[in-house]
């Protein structure tokens, strides 16, 4: 017996070795495959952890899988359907992906925790928050696995960032983070070739000068919206104006005003100091201003089961608009004299309503979910929010609705208001319920119903 326990030893470390030195050549080869592919991208990896040894039975079967990877992404072509990149993907190894910015922490985090791989899209220089700070760790911390850096956010519709993210079977979610570096929409309507989780050509709707807009959508809603003025001539009472900022054009602007004298007066003081151009202020909205507790309510509708969940209610952060409402109201006035408020948001509180109104809440929801359906099919898949504020009018609370978000709301902080815990027991979050609702969609056979 002692003779046989020492004859096993030199056996066992021969094939470490040999198990080693196969791995070795696996990435070897991996790189050299994709070598054309991916040049000129900067793509820095992080790994969540030492993954387990393969038996070297199946080594094989890995190389001949890594070889119709290759085929498959060197054929991706301008007419390539998202049903085919479906279809070609691995649904064991699906990646969930965003751009690096608005909610891409909130959802990786609930990608990680479903069992999905992360990726995330930075441009060069703000790249750390995803490659240092929350990259994934040996010991397990961490939520981002791999990110792509790429010059600038619009060059992730370039054919070798695609590419990389068809291999890795990234179903993309996108935000508006993701949409406002783009100079056309259709840049992502029509060339972007990743699957998205949601409705991929609603979120222009959000835009003003969009025909069928938000605006159309909730009248044919029945969802209460602010008065809209068309002319300034006929303002008569105080409206809020929304118009494009002159440097950063994704941006609103905001100035308040109460006739058109006040109209003329602001908008013309804003263009002169080049907050504004006069082009942008031809297509702003001039909006009734609702008093009113200003809420966001953030919902989901699940196009697997159809049913609509109201994931949370939160309200904004504005600077320089908060800083100035913590003053006293004498101090606030001589400080108006030297600027003027600004309306850039900057954050998210998380409020919670009455039980009152909730009925009201999921009404106006379950409205807007059932015209998107027949105005804009298949409608929304997934995140959207309704914001405005619950008013008083005529002694009742109503619901008066101003801006729509056709896809993941910004805020994080819809995790700590109660409604998710109401219906699955503990509060979850956005990144965490649309990973349970792609990870359903796999096991069902049923992801085409929810990516486009």
């Amino acid at each position: 017996m002692p003779k046989t326990k020492k004859s096993k030893k030199p056996i066992r470390k021969k094939i470490v070795r040999k198990t080693t030195k196969r791995k070795a050549v696996k990435a070897t080869t991996k790189k050299s495959m994709f070598k054309e592919i991916f040049d000129g991208v900067n793509i820095e990896v992080r790994e969540v952890k030492s993954k387990p040894k393969r038996e070297e039975s199946i080594l094989p079967d890995v190389f001949e899988k890594l070889g119709e990877i290759k085929d498959k992404i060197l054929h991706i072509k301008s007419d390539t359907k998202i049903s085919e990149v479906l279809e070609s993907y691995d649904k064991s190894q699906i990646t969930i992906g965003a751009l690096g910015g608005h909610s891409a922490l909130d959802v990786c985090r609930g990608a990680k925790k479903h069992g999905f791989r992360t990726v995330v899209v930075c441009q060069k220089g703000r790249e750390n928050t995803y490659s240092k700070y929350y990259r994934t760790r040996e010991d397990g911390r961490g939520i981002i696995d791999e990110i792509i850096v790429v010059d600038k956010f619009k060059d992730i519709v370039k054919k070798e960032v695609q590419n990389k993210l068809i291999e890795l079977n990234t179903i993309f979610i996108h935000n508006r983070y993701f949409w406002v570096y783009f100079d056309d929409y259709k840049d992502v309507e029509e060339r972007f070739k990743v699957p998205i989780f949601g409705t991929r050509d609603m979120v222009k709707l959000e835009e003003r000068d969009q025909p069928k807009n938000q605006y159309y959508l909730m009248q044919k809603a029945n969802i209460r919206i602010p008065k809209i003025y068309k002319n300034p001539k006929d303002i008569d009472q105080l409206v809020i104006v929304k118009v494009a900022e002159a440097a950063r054009g994704y941006e609103r602007a905001f100035f308040f005003c109460n006739s058109p004298e006040s109209y003329k007066q602001k908008s013309e003081d804003m263009i002169k100091n080049k907050t504004i151009t006069k082009e942008a202020l031809k297509i702003a909205v001039i909006e009734e201003y609702i008093v009113g507790a200003q809420v966001n309510f953030n919902y989901f509708y699940s196009s697997l089961t159809d049913e609509l969940e109201l994931m949370g209610t939160d309200t904004r952060r504005q600077t320089n608009l908060d800083g100035l409402l913590r003053l006293p109201a004498d101090i606030q006035l001589e400080v108006l004299k030297y600027l003027k408020p600004k309306l850039v948001e900057t954050g998210h509180i998380a409020v919670t309503t009455k039980e009152s109104i909730l009925e009201k809440i999921f009404k106006i929801g379950e409205q807007f979910v059932e015209t998107c359906k027949k105005e804009h099919p298949p409608g929304i898949i997934g995140p959207f929010a309704l914001q405005g504020a619950v008013a008083s009018m005529e002694g009742k609370e109503e619901l008066v609705i101003f801006d729509v978000s056709m896809r993941i709301p910004g805020s994080p902080g819809t995790l700590f208001t109660p409604h998710t815990g109401y219906l699955y027991h503990d509060s979850i979050s956005y990144g965490e319920r649309i990973a349970m609702e792609i990870r359903k969609a796999i096991d069902e056979e049923k992801l085409d119903l929810i990516c486009t």
